[in-house]
């Protein structure tokens, strides 16, 4: 889910069409999103860029999604790996996958996406025993907010030193600030950004993109 905190639609509108650099195929699948229901899970156009911006700062060549939705993230990190680059694409939803397969293939980069249709948690251990630990750059997870809490060690264990992982939804529409806000969901973030923002192991920040994305890098 991706909601701005903008309370400014005519702002949010202007980061999304003219500082995005969404191309065509990012852009036509993007609306094709818009037509679901469930639209407001999607990635904006502006947290895409920053997502593909941030694969080519850090260099990343290995990488992982976890909640894919209808691909639209997975198809702007994919077009900034470089040729040899590859990305696991973790969901449970082959209906909703399947919206951006095509787009993918337009893109020319559906070579570079392995997607893997089970639950995450059970995925995590599997590319750690077939792929091995610290063998990914960069982790972006946009998925079930419960589990991030449990997410959280198996990705640390999967990303070299140096890796970069991002958590997305960690301002929660402001909840996470809100003392009276109890909710399973804004209290499983709230706790979540505590046990981050207090772990020594990694360099962590919180960024104001989107509905907040907590950026953590492993030493």
């Amino acid at each position: 889910m991706s909601e701005s905190l903008l309370e400014s639609k005519l702002l949010e509108n202007y980061l999304n069409t003219t500082c995005a650099r969404e191309n065509e195929v990012q852009k036509n699948l993007r609306l094709e999103t818009e037509k679901l229901p469930q639209a407001g899970m999607r990635t904006t156009a502006d947290q895409a860029a920053f997502l593909a911006t941030m694969i080519k700062v850090t260099g990343a060549k290995r990488v992982i999604e976890i909640g894919t939705f209808t691909g639209y993230s997975a198809l702007a990190m994919a077009q900034a790996l470089p040729d040899d680059g590859v990305l696991f694409a973790l969901d449970s939803s082959e209906q909703w996958t399947s919206v951006g397969k095509k787009f993918w293939q337009q893109a020319g980069v559906d070579k570079k996406i392995n997607l893997i249709l089970q639950p995450a948690l059970k995925t995590l251990p599997q590319l750690i025993e077939k792929e091995g630990a610290g063998s990914f750059d960069f982790i972006f997870i946009d998925a079930d907010k419960k589990n991030y809490i449990h997410y959280y060690p198996l990705c640390l264990k999967l990303l070299k030193p140096g890796g970069v992982v991002l958590f997305e939804n960690m301002l929660w529409s402001g909840k996470v600030a809100d003392p009276a806000e109890q909710d399973d969901f804004t209290v499983a973030l709230r706790d979540c950004n505590t046990h981050i923002l207090s772990d020594h192991s990694v360099d962590s920040c919180m960024i104001s993109i989107g509905d907040g994305i907590l950026l953590a890098r492993k030493k």
